[in-house]
């Protein structure tokens, strides 16, 4: 079966941009307990790439087929995790990037990397990181995994915090979040 992606979000309603995210089926991985671990030789680059054994993976729809199995545990460390195993995946920033985003009726939604849609707002929070002078942005992705915003989607999200005014605060879905690193 070929790959649809979702629509540019640009064009998309706030109700249409839920319904694409109630509409991608993952993996029931919270619910599997696999007894065997291990590492996969996989690694998730700063600049989302993805390697095996140093080798880029360079098909996207493998890349999305692995990121459906991808959560972060309590102490950050990266799974892979099917019903028979869970293997470790190294990650050098952030397992996913934000490479667009859209404001509409009050909340911001952001296309990943996978071509996954995420809503910021009280279950996925914009987090600022670093420092004044070279601050990250990162979005709460899922399974406890994060999305980097790069550079783009980090400007689009400054435009609209300064077509808000002075504060450097943006709102999506009532939850209020601050662009500037504590």
């Amino acid at each position: 079966m070929p790959y649809e992606p979702p629509p540019e979000i640009a064009g998309l309603s706030l109700a249409e941009l839920a319904e694409a995210v109630a509409a991608r089926k993952l993996p029931p991985v919270e619910q599997w307990a696999p007894q065997t671990t291990g590492d996969s030789g996989m690694a998730i680059r700063a600049d989302g790439s993805w390697t095996h054994d140093g080798s880029a993976i360079t098909r996207p729809a493998m890349v999305r087929a692995f990121a459906s199995l991808l959560m972060c545990d309590d102490t950050g460390q990266h799974w892979l995790v099917t019903p028979v195993q869970k293997l470790s995946i190294a990650v050098e920033d952030a397992a996913f990037i934000a490479t667009d985003m859209t404001v509409k009726d009050g909340a911001l939604a952001f296309r990943l990397n996978t071509d996954e849609i995420v809503i910021a707002g009280p279950d996925h929070p914009l987090i600022a990181r670093g420092d004044a002078e070279t601050p990250a942005l990162y979005l709460a992705a899922r399974r406890g995994c994060e999305a980097r915003l790069n550079r783009s989607t980090y400007t689009q999200l400054a435009e609209h915090a300064l077509s808000l005014g002075d504060s450097w605060e943006v709102t999506s879905q009532g939850a209020t979040f601050s662009l500037v690193p504590a």
